[in-house]
């Protein structure tokens, strides 16, 4: 049974084979296409406001490419195309477009013989670029409520835009430019808000012929408005309660004393009532040359202002001179204060503020000889916050917060609450004799959080050698060049440290010229210190 088996195996493998010899298969050389194949890797390069260029890698066999264009369309390719042209090339350079048009566009390979064998279309769509025509907006082109908005004369535009800066939300109706403006070449946009930054956007049925962003000035409805020609201090010391001062770039010097003795420059503006003063435009800041008393329980708040005390008797910034008051609120917001002798801060009588804030703020230079930074002796300070600040070049020899108890005058009164947040704080307090926090009022709370300290080699007490000083909350810190700060290298002297801090180095743009732009981008990703000196992370 086995050997027939075999036997049959054998023959019809002997009958194949003869059959295979007797029909061979014709030797595969070359396979013919129904068609060319379609262009691959279409890309557009570089969209310009009226012009594109389109690449694509070569089709075998193509003789040609055909390209089209359609405007204001998405790869629906509807209606007639809006460009056509031919090139043998595998790119091609197309002019004469529209700009901020979205565009799609498909490239063909053709057959060198048989338009029937053409290859289907590959396809894109790009959109041009906006153009720029619209002028800067100048300061005075803006107002507190309303933007000046203007581009060249005979240009053709039909529309704006005004959103909230960085978003898509419109900040008023679109508004509909008028013959009278396009004679004009400008339009006057209102129902903004004051000191606010904006996104202005110029159209032409449409299409965007120009962007600006600005930032409104100060709410002049109700302030009295001064400029540098006017007597600052008179003005001051005259006020009602409740007066606004809206200040014009330029300097204002406060009268120095007239004693023929006294070698100031610059004098001390006494203020009495509630009042506030701000500076009209960001970009053009008015520098108030002096200092300020503080008498009779007064408040005041700054904005947009720079504080200088060059010339001044030497004393404080802000000093608090009435006892048995107390003063509603210092409220400090985007200011520059420089070159003060003694301090910012002197509160040195039986009185409370109820609140103190510094908030954006750059400060610097402040001496600190015969004072410390922010210098409370004989008064309480209810809530101290110091915000989104930069404070460099100061208190090299000093304590940069100091409140003493003065609690017996203050029977039953809470502890000062203390917030420094997102600062930069640069060569303060850097002395092997000085701290950071000199606090002994009884009660006190301190929130130490997102604070980048930095050059700080012999502040020999730290935070503070003393038991009155509340161990603050720390969080998310960073401490470069210091010491005592955190427990590496800790000395006895310093009572305690931020033992979560970070110790990398922000490597700053240029600390020595004041720019504390952070480089390190690992520091920059956790957003540590004064937010003016993240790197950017569009």
């Amino acid at each position: 049974m086995k050997r027939n088996i075999y036997k049959a195996f054998v023959l019809g493998f002997g009958v194949l084979t003869l059959a295979s010899c007797d029909d061979p298969m014709d030797e595969i050389t070359s396979i013919i296409y129904d068609r060319v194949f379609a262009p691959t890797e279409l890309e557009v390069r570089n969209p310009r406001e009226t012009s594109v260029t389109l690449q694509w890698n070569a089709s075998k066999d193509a003789v040609d490419y055909s390209v089209q264009l359609f405007a204001d369309d998405s790869l629906a390719f509807e209606g007639e195309p809006d460009v056509t042209l031919t090139t043998s090339e595998t790119s091609i350079d197309i002019t004469g477009l529209v700009y901020d048009t979205r565009y799609s566009a498909r490239v063909m390979a053709n057959d060198s013989v048989d338009a029937d064998r053409n290859s289907k279309w590959s396809e894109v769509t790009f959109k041009t670029a906006a153009q720029q025509i619209m002028e800067s907006i100048t300061e005075n082109d803006t107002g507190d409520k309303n933007v000046t908005v203007r581009w060249p004369v005979g240009e053709e535009v039909t529309s704006i835009k005004i959103m909230l800066y960085g978003t898509t939300e419109l900040a008023v109706p679109e508004y509909t430019i008028t013959p009278e403006d396009l004679a004009a070449g400008s339009a006057y946009v209102d129902g903004l808000n004051p000191e606010t930054r904006y996104d202005v956007y110029l159209y032409n049925n449409g299409k965007q012929r120009g962007h600006r962003d600005f930032t409104t000035i100060a709410d002049l409805e109700g302030a009295i408005q001064v400029h540098d020609t006017d007597d600052l201090q008179t003005l001051l010391e005259e006020a009602q309660d409740g007066d606004v001062f809206a200040l014009y770039g330029g300097t204002f010097i406060i009268t120095p004393s007239d004693d023929p003795e006294v070698k100031e420059t610059a004098g001390c503006a006494t203020i009495s009532k509630n009042i506030t003063i701000k500076g009209i435009y960001p970009t053009s800041r008015p520098v108030i040359n002096g200092r300020f008393q503080l008498d009779d329980g007064a408040s005041l708040s700054l904005s947009q202002v720079v504080l200088d005390g060059t010339g001044t008797s030497g004393d404080q910034t802000f000093n608090y001179k009435t006892d048995g008051v107390t003063y509603a609120s210092l409220d400090v917001q985007d200011c520059e204060i420089k070159n003060y002798t003694k301090g910012i801060l002197y509160l040195n009588v039986t009185a409370t503020i109820s609140n103190v804030t510094f908030n954006n703020c750059l400060i610097h230079d402040i001496e600190c000889n015969g004072g410390d930074f922010l210098d409370s002796r004989k008064g309480l300070i209810g809530t101290l916050n110091i915000t989104n600040s930069t404070i460099y070049n100061s208190a090299t020899g000093r304590d940069f917060i100091r409140i003493d108890d003065a609690s017996g005058s203050f029977p039953g009164a809470a502890g000062p609450i203390i917030t420094v947040d997102h600062c930069t704080i640069d060569g303060v307090a850097n002395s092997s004799s000085r701290r950071l926090l000199y606090v002994r009022f009884p009660g006190n709370t301190i929130t130490w959080t997102n604070n980048m300290v930095s050059n700080m080699p012999e502040c020999g007490r730290g935070f503070s050698d003393n038991s009155a000083t509340d161990v603050p909350n720390f969080s998310n810190n960073n401490y470069y060049n210091t010491k005592n700060l955190v427990s590496e290298g800790g000395e006895e002297k310093a009572r305690f440290f931020d033992e979560s801090g970070y110790t990398d180095d922000p490597q700053y743009k240029d600390a020595a010229n004041g720019d504390f732009t952070i480089q390190n981008e690992d520091v920059s990703t956790r957003q540590i210190g004064d937010p003016r000196w993240y790197t950017a992370q569009e």
